[in-house]
């Protein structure tokens, strides 16, 4: 079944943190492929289903291009301003996609992940014993789950950290829909400038890390130049913090919020791996997993939808398909599931996957290992959620212990 007028407008609000929008549950049962209307009167195409939105996710026939005019998008503006720079590898669609997708995958294999997992260890618990030594409560936010991923993005790819709050700042006002277009072109602006200068530093002195080799590899292959890896930058910065903080922190509230989850955690260390999977798919931060725009008619969950039409991937209602997921807004350390869409999925699934992966079970086993008393220190229901963002988690989270 489905419904060719907009039933619902989009983005929709989470009225419980710990599941999708109400509306995306009637959508799934009653047309899980929808017309739904978007910021500013224009249309698209929901997909709610876990089946249709991996098959809209791994077919070419849907576009990635942010500058194409059908393309969905949540804020006014974005397209204006994508508009004026190279497009960035998540926006790339092939040939172009492959190559560079290519160039930079190897910086993120399983091998080198572990590379890094003694350093991530050494940044975890360093923020940890500044805690334990600081007063409470405490917000893990600044503590904890905004400092390390940030810290280890930096390191990866050759980013001052001292600059954090200059880049968290800019990344944060992007991501925000309530942001005016004006303070989000700006944002844009400052964050491209701040890093076209640093990647021509490394053009000058080409650094051991990430940006520095990838200075190299152009160099090499004759492939790529300035502007692309100023947006290979410009991505990388701003995903490889504000997903996994906003992971951390919503993490850390749901098994505090789920003491018996929280037990199987600490009772048997084997459960970590699964734990974090399944924290991925019960929160799902990123709805929109993401969007594409049909480059020719296409038939998706059994409706046609034509050539040069958007389509969202709704990632939370997927993550919560009973057909795929029972009793899916039940939190079970246990499932054992890896097949959610939290990370996408086909050719643009997220390239720091095996990073984030990491680094959520080396948090969540340091943080309830060495704090075994934390507990909240405000009331669930009064917490500020970012319910303005594209990326959903926590403003603050107070803790003591």
């Amino acid at each position: 079944m489905t419904s060719d007028q907009p039933t619902v407008t989009l983005p929709a609000q989470r009225t419980c943190p710990f599941s999708p929008p109400t509306e995306y549950e009637g959508m799934r049962k009653n047309a899980p492929v929808s017309r739904v209307t978007l910021p500013g009167g224009r249309t698209a195409w929901a997909l709610t289903r876990h089946e249709d939105v991996r098959a809209m996710l791994a077919d070419p026939r849907f576009s990635s291009d942010r500058t194409h005019p059908g393309f969905p998008v949540f804020v006014e503006g974005q397209q204006q301003i994508a508009a004026r720079f190279k497009l960035s590898l998540i926006a790339m669609d092939p040939p172009e996609h492959g190559p560079a997708r290519r160039a930079v995958v190897g910086e993120f294999t399983v091998k080198r992940m572990a590379a890094l997992r003694p350093r991530i260890q050494q940044i975890v618990d360093e923020h940890v014993d500044a805690m334990l030594a600081g007063p409470r409560p405490a917000d893990l936010v600044q503590a904890l789950s905004l400092p390390v991923p940030s810290l280890v993005i930096c390191e990866l790819l050759g980013v001052p950290y001292a600059d954090h709050e200059f880049f968290q700042s800019r990344s944060g006002r992007l991501l925000r829909r309530t942001e005016p277009l004006a303070g989000r072109e700006q944002a844009r602006d400052e964050l491209r400038a701040y890093l076209d200068d640093l990647i021509t530093e490394k053009e000058r002195e080409p650094t051991d890390d990430l940006l520095g080799r990838q200075v190299l590899k152009q160099r090499e292959t004759g492939r790529g130049d300035h502007a692309d890896l100023v947006s290979l930058a410009v991505l990388l910065l701003i995903a490889g913090h504000e997903t996994t903080a906003n992971m951390i922190s919503l993490g850390t509230f749901a098994l505090l919020e789920h003491p018996g989850e929280r037990e199987k955690l600490e009772a048997d260390p084997d459960v970590l791996p699964g734990a974090v999977e399944e924290l991925l798919r019960y929160f799902s931060i990123v709805d929109a997993v993401t969007s594409r725009v049909a480059t020719e008619d296409v038939e998706i969950g059994g409706v046609l939808i034509r050539a040069g039409e958007g389509v969202l991937g709704l990632g939370s209602s997927a993550n919560h398909d009973p057909e795929v997921f029972p009793r899916p807004g039940e939190l079970d350390l246990r499932r054992g599931d890896r097949h959610h869409v939290a990370f996408g999925f086909g050719a643009h699934q997220c390239l720091g996957q095996n990073l984030a992966r990491m680094e959520l079970q080396m948090v969540f086993e340091t943080l309830f290992r060495r704090v075994p008393g934390l507990r909240l220190a405000a009331p669930a229901d009064e917490l500020p959620f970012k319910d303005d963002s594209n990326i959903y988690g926590l403003y603050e989270l107070p803790v003591t212990w």
